[in-house]
């Protein structure tokens, strides 16, 4: 046999490792690090010794250096990212550091040496300015070390070692990343994830056959396979054995189906101990697996075999659908995910446990899914709970079956649970299946972490990716203040899933005695590029935002909110995340009302849901504002009515004995004047309540229910729904609004919509919001449109600006306000708004709900101008 010198090479590693380079000084280490890998990706000793010495050749600075290096090479292992570590390595000291870093981190490390001759590498020194002085017998050491090192690369920890001697192996190197067995990041289902079965064959077959798969079966009727007609794959999260009647059936089934490529399978510890069983080790036939030793046994060997490599080809854990879920059977955080070590596959079999038992001799879990932070969706198995809950991100499909629960599935993306019942308890548990799932309600629970930036070295800020708004950052001096307001004032965080964004005023008019207009609010989305907007009537009271849930039941089961922990079927909260009614009593009233009205309205039904989220106003201003009423504005307005009619009567003697205070007088009279007026002016937001009576409730918006994120239709959609509650509400609690649509882009239109501005204004009203009339539609071409904006009118400024605001002086400096902030902040609201609902309705954890929530109540302490 001929050998082909100019064949390549092929150097394989997994595309997550740590590649360490060895060789002598001159060795080529650096050049080969060029041509094969990304130059960020390259770690050389020289360059960080240059770093921290300024001279790539300073010997006396290589322990800096190295400590460097190896930093750096931590943090891009943890981040998932290939390294390479360009340096001679020749020392197993130097080596042993390497390996345990990519131990730590649950990568591989790769050993590639060149086995260059010392004349050659004497040679390449000497043509290097810098090292041309440099000993021989620094190379002839060296070389001497990596030869010694050769045999004993593996036993040190190298998962694969590629030597490559003399030069012409060097050029004829290739490098060849291989995908991780657990990486199947390029399969995107869709998947039905399968819990953990036992030897329940007959509850398998049912729970395949509701999700529409077919199964096939031998001559003996046995099943052997099972696909799906649209093409779903079937997950296994393992533990197929123990305890169950059909161990062998419930095998050869998946095996089947995984060797047809109509399932994936990850082993449970019940296989691996199984398998260890099976090749004849000691272990001890508890917890079913006398049962499934004595039911293999009257299989072939032949059959047994196929067991023992099937369950031995098994991977710990798959990463599926572009990184979006995981597979694994007993959990798994996301430092592991796509990782490959024993300490991963332990983890991924067993979970992890306190250290101590239960009163029932067994192990206590240790609750890693409450901490869970991660992006990707887990899915596992492992301790049985008596139904599958969702906790962080995470859900657990072993629902007890075997111990006469049920065998559940999850279907994926739809997050859909399918179940079906056991036939018959055909194991009795140790301990009782009733108990709470891992983590169970307390997993839901935030943590400070979840909002604030605690990482080492954090910068103090923490950056929200948003759809509508990219990254939307918060500083901590804002987070500081939002994060005393939600955890002293909030009311119970399962319910605080959305918080209404602030908004921007039109553009400052010109008109005489005029701050605000409709002319700009018109003209501000003509030049947006967008032609119709709704004008909706601006209702006298406070923002409050409602979560109806049709029942308790669903308050459980949606929002985790049960006994002791603010129970009812429902909150009201205002800007601010605070409760809007003093006590439960009250809030469940309101919430009976609404209810009511949804009831008759039809809505339940037809929007298929079973839970509601309004923005809307409360009125009057007074029934959440009393105590800024009497404190700021009573007062104010107290002492300004009592005080100027006494100076001006003064002012009026003054004259009547012939005293020059006219220009005097007719500023008091002026100002007496705008005290009434001021007064007039909160006084219409005020009207006397008692419990529920004399509230009014005006939804403007149906955020979302259990069927999505509503902010997609259009504004007319959601008002004609709220006409429908007004209408079909007996008890007089729910209010109207008032629009009006409006192209921006016909003379006739806009000056119907000032006029009905002005209608609503000269009685006292406050003004109206401006929208796109599409909302989220008209704003998708150019997200710096904004999503409304308010033009309030001059008798409400005046509560805003105080009673002489309309004095020429006054309005002439008010009309240099800066609006830029207002409304940049109502956008970075708007967009945090939209992303907590699209997380709540996909099902997504309550602290990533939180993020952004918090996020919007944080931003509210930023430095603006609170008149705007």
């Amino acid at each position: 046999m001929t050998h082909d010198a100019s064949a390549r090479r092929a150097l394989t590693m997994p595309d997550l490792c740590l590649v360490v380079l060895i060789g002598t000084t001159g060795a080529g280490k650096s050049t080969f690090a060029r041509t094969h890998f990304k130059h960020t990706q390259v770690l050389s000793s020289d360059y960080f010794r240059g770093l921290v010495a300024d001279d790539e050749n300073d010997q006396s600075a290589s322990g800096d250096a190295f400590e460097l290096l190896h930093h750096v090479a931590r943090m891009r292992l943890a981040s998932g990212r290939l390294t390479v570590v360009d340096a001679t390595n020749v020392q197993r000291e130097a080596r042993a550091q390497l390996v345990r870093i990519a131990r730590d981190h649950d990568v591989f490390p790769i050993a590639i040496v060149l086995d260059i001759p010392q004349d050659e590498c004497q040679a390449r020194n000497a043509e290097r300015p810098d090292r041309m002085h440099l000993p021989p017998q620094v190379i002839q050491r060296q070389h001497r070390d990596m030869r010694r090192s050769l045999r004993g690369l593996q036993r040190e920890g190298f998962r694969r070692v590629h030597v490559l001697s003399g030069t012409d192996e060097v050029a004829r190197a290739e490098i060849v990343h291989e995908r991780r067995y657990n990486d199947l990041r390029h399969l995107t289902g869709p998947f039905d994830m399968i819990g953990d079965i036992h030897g329940c064959r007959a509850e398998l077959e049912s729970l395949l056959v509701e999700l529409g798969y077919t199964l096939t079966r031998d001559e003996a009727g046995r099943p052997v396979d099972a696909a799906h007609p649209e093409g779903h794959t079937a997950v296994f999260v393992g533990d197929l054995v123990d305890r169950g009647p059909d161990t062998p059936g419930v095998l050869r089934l998946v095996m089947g189906m995984v060797g047809a490529g109509h399932a994936l399978c990850v082993p449970g510890n019940h296989e691996n101990k199984l398998v260890r069983a099976l090749k004849g080790r000691q272990v001890k036939t508890t917890h079913g697996l006398a049962e499934s030793l004595e039911q293999l046994a009257a299989e072939s060997e032949e059959f047994r075999t196929e067991v023992v490599d099937f369950c031995e080809s098994l991977v710990s854990h798959y990463v599926l659908d572009g990184g979006r879920l995981v597979v694994c059977h007993a959990g798994l955080p996301e430092k592991y995910h796509g990782r490959m070590s024993g300490r991963v596959r332990s983890f991924a079999l067993y979970g992890d446990t306190t250290g101590e038992t239960d009163e029932y001799g067994l192990p206590v879990r240790y609750p890693w899914a409450d901490e869970y932070r991660g992006k990707a969706t887990v899915v596992y198995g492992h301790t049985p709970t008596p139904r599958a809950v969702w906790v962080n991100n995470t859900i657990c499909l072993d629902t007890g079956a075997v111990f006469g629960g049920e065998l559940t599935a999850l279907r994926w993306p739809e997050r859909e649970l399918v179940a079906v019942p056991a036939e018959q308890v055909w194991y009795e548990p140790v301990r009782p299946l009733a108990s709470a799932a891992p983590g169970g309600r307390d997993g839901r629970a935030l943590d400070l972490g979840d909002v604030l930036d605690l990482a080492p070295g954090g910068v103090g800020r923490r950056h929200i990716e948003t759809a509508g708004a990219g990254l939307v950052t918060v500083r901590q001096e804002n987070a500081a203040a939002a994060l005393e307001v939600m955890s002293r004032f909030a009311i119970d965080p399962r319910w605080l899933v959305y918080l209404p964004p602030t908004m921007a005023p039109c553009a400052t008019s010109t008109l005489p005695g005029l701050l605000e207009h409709p002319a700009e609010a018109f003209a501000q989305f003509r030049a947006d590029g967008v032609n119709r907007v709704i004008c909706e009537e601006k209702h006298m009271g406070s923002r409050a935002i409602a979560l109806v849930c049709r029942d308790e039941a669903v308050a459980r089961e949606v929002f985790g909110v049960d006994e002791g922990m603010g129970a009812g079927a429902g909150a009201v909260w205002t800007r601010t995340g605070r409760g809007f009614f003093p006590d439960r009593a009250t809030t469940d009233g309101f919430l009976d009302r609404v209810r009511g009205a949804i009831d008759a309205a039809g809505l339940w039904a037809e929007l298929d849901t079973d839970w509601l989220l309004f923005d809307a106003e409360l009125m009057p201003w007074s029934a959440k504002a009393q105590e800024l009423l009497r404190q700021q504005y009573a007062s104010v307005g107290a002492a300004a009515t009592a005080a100027l009619p006494v100076a001006g009567a003064a002012l009026a003697r003054a004259l009547a004995r012939g005293i020059d205070v006219g220009g005097l007088a007719d500023r008091i009279a002026g100002r007496t004047a705008n005290a009434r007026a001021f007064v007039d002016a909160y006084g219409r937001y005020c009207w006397p309540t008692d419990g529920l009576t004399g509230l009014r409730f005006a939804p403007f918006q149906v955020l979302a229910g259990r069927g999505g994120s509503y902010l997609g239709r259009d504004h007319e959609w959601h008002l004609a729904l709220a006409d429908r509650l007004v209408a079909a509400d007996p008890s007089g609690l729910l209010a109207p609004t008032g629009r009006l649509i409006v192209d921006v882009t016909d003379e006739e239109q806009v000056a119907a919509g000032i006029a009905w501005w002005t209608e609503l204004t000269s009685t006292g009203g406050e003004g109206m919001v401006v929208k796109p009339l599409a909302g989220e539609a008209d704003r998708v071409a150019n997200r710096r449109v904004q999503p409304g904006v308010k033009c309030r009118g001059p008798e409400y400024l005046r509560i805003i600006y105080g009673a002489d605001y309309t004095e020429p002086v006054n309005l002439d400096r008010l009309r240099d306000r800066g609006l830029g902030h207002k409304r940049s902040m109502a956008l970075r609201e708007h967009a945090l708004g939209a992303e907590a609902l699209a997380r709540l309705v996909s099902g997504e954890a309550l602290w990533r709900v939180h993020e952004a929530v918090f996020a919007v109540l944080a931003l509210e302490s930023e430095p603006v101008d609170p008149r705007l």
